[in-house]
């Protein structure tokens, strides 16, 4: 009889959906509340160790520190403050205002996007003198979240105008407080036509954001910087690398397009015979 050699069926990956962050921390410390409540009648007080140690598994497969430290520290915060007050002192409504709080500060709609990852004070420091912006050149933050890369740009740049943009409210009204030399407004960085007439845009955002990001600043940034923390744009060589310290790095690339503000004016030439009138 023939053996058949068919290739196994490849494993369906999953949905980009079930990647958004926070959905991985909602869905880590769910199955590790799981997992304590099926071994502590068999067990007992061992089940909150083997608890932990699969929120501490589940923690390593996050991309970022901060990432891994919000799956990490779920369960045994929650399961902490639950023997704190012996499991029966805390209404049931008081569960919803942290992942009420979560969803206010960082809406559905942003989870695409990176959550709060504020840009190290002095990252833009020096970056001036690579990256030359005329007075009154125009700079987005994009994603700007409580203000710190505002802050770096109008140091960097402090006679350009500095604006900002955050789709979470709460996140905008904070920064728009922090930042007064600012123009800080809610809305969504990647609505069409949002990057268009600036000199230079600024992202702090994550790994898969920046092909978006290059596809919108070719439709809408002639001329002008598409510029990075840390993260590339994929097949894209930076025109611009700003080494900062710990191994990151500014990366800057300058989109190709009409002749920006950027470029210095050209220079006319002096004909003999036509010296400056009114000079002495």
């Amino acid at each position: 009889m023939p053996v058949s050699h068919a290739p196994a069926a490849a494993p369906t990956a999953l949905p980009s959906w079930w990647r958004r962050w926070p959905l991985p921390a909602l869905l880590a410390w769910a199955v590790c509340w799981v997992v304590y409540l099926a071994l502590q009648p068999m067990v007992g007080a061992p089940a909150a160790l083997v608890a932990w140690l699969l929120a501490l598994g589940l923690a390593v497969r996050q991309r970022s520190w901060p990432r891994r430290l919000w799956v990490a520290a779920g369960f045994p915060l929650s399961a902490g403050l639950l023997a704190s007050q012996g499991g029966a002192a805390w209404p049931a409504w008081v569960w919803l205002l942290p992942p009420a709080l979560l969803l206010a500060v960082y809406p559905v709609r942003a989870w695409r996007d990176a959550p709060v990852f504020p840009t190290p004070a002095g990252a833009l420091q020096g970056l001036a003198r690579q990256l030359l912006l005329p007075a009154g050149a125009r700079l987005l933050d994009a994603g700007c979240g409580l203000g710190h890369g505002l802050r770096a740009l109008h140091a960097a740049w402090p006679h350009a105008a500095v604006t900002g943009v955050e789709w979470s409210l709460p996140l905008a009204l904070l920064a728009r407080w922090r930042c007064r030399f600012a123009d800080v407004r809610q809305g969504d960085m990647w609505q069409p036509g949002a990057w268009a007439g600036l000199d230079l845009v600024y992202l702090f955002q994550r790994p898969e954001s920046m092909a978006r990001a290059w596809d919108k600043a070719c439709a809408e940034l002639p001329g002008g910087w598409l510029v990075s923390l840390e993260f590339a744009v994929p097949g894209r060589a930076p025109d611009l690398r700003h080494p900062l310290p710990g191994g990151r790095e500014v990366l800057a690339w300058r989109l190709p397009g009409r002749q920006s503000t950027l470029n210095p004016p050209p220079v006319t030439p002096i004909r003999p015979g036509n010296a400056l009138r009114g000079s002495t």
